[in-house]
């Protein structure tokens, strides 16, 4: 089926508004999350703070969108993926990336990634890495004029990645019909690579259809 994006009506006060408030609410939220594993309190003093969140939570709930966020588009061009797992800026769960991206089909991120993604013992889960390295080398090829859905997602597993400041990078391989085959690198604080991988993203056969239609190339995203 086709992927559904909502057109809205936002100036750029509105966006910046937006960033402030709602991607200040949730990097509170990614705080309170390390805070709440990390913590040492005592058990009653956990309790009261279980229920005051229980209060917090019952007040944003009073007024919610229904089902998932989706993705936005603004008239003047702006993508609001604000629920996206990885860089959603309103997902409390998401690192999230500040993503660079180059014409030629690269992207990359330098981000922290802390307790909260912990699998062996101070080294970063192994799913968390496959999740980053989707993401980045998704938007690789979708920088580079060729976007698509993931078909295969290729894992090298190097070393371990430990917990902490890391890196991630995704370029485009080549292209082949409707199929783009990305490669991108994990890399520790000191630029050592971690994990290595290889994607092969397929433009669905709906969008082929439109594009086919229309006469136009695939779109670029920013």
């Amino acid at each position: 089926m086709p992927i559904k994006y909502t057109v809205v009506e936002m100036s750029e006060d509105e966006l910046e508004q937006e960033r402030v408030a709602f991607g200040g609410l949730a990097q509170s939220v990614r705080e309170l999350a390390e805070a709440s594993l990390r913590t040492t309190v005592p058990a009653e003093v956990a309790t009261e703070v279980r229920e005051e969140i229980e209060r917090l939570t019952a007040r944003l709930r009073e007024q919610q969108i229904p089902g998932a966020f989706g993705v936005g588009l603004t008239s003047s061009g702006v993508v609001r993926g604000h629920g996206n797992a990885v860089v959603g800026m309103r997902n409390p769960i998401a690192v999230p990336l500040d993503m660079q991206r180059s014409e030629e089909g690269r992207a990359w991120a330098s981000f922290h990634l802390n307790a909260l993604y912990e699998g062996p013992p101070d080294t970063v889960h192994g799913g968390v890495v496959a999740l980053v390295l989707d993401q980045i080398l998704g938007e690789a090829a979708a920088a580079g004029g060729s976007p698509g859905m993931t078909g295969t997602l290729t894992l090298r597993y190097e070393r371990n990645t430990p917990l902490g400041d890391v890196s991630a990078e995704g370029w485009i391989d080549r292209v082949e019909g409707v199929k783009t085959i990305v490669k991108g690198e994990m890399r520790d604080a000191d630029g050592q690579t971690t994990v290595r991988a290889e994607g092969v993203f397929i433009l669905p056969r709906w969008a082929r259809e439109a594009l086919e239609r229309d006469h136009r190339k695939p779109p670029r995203f920013e």
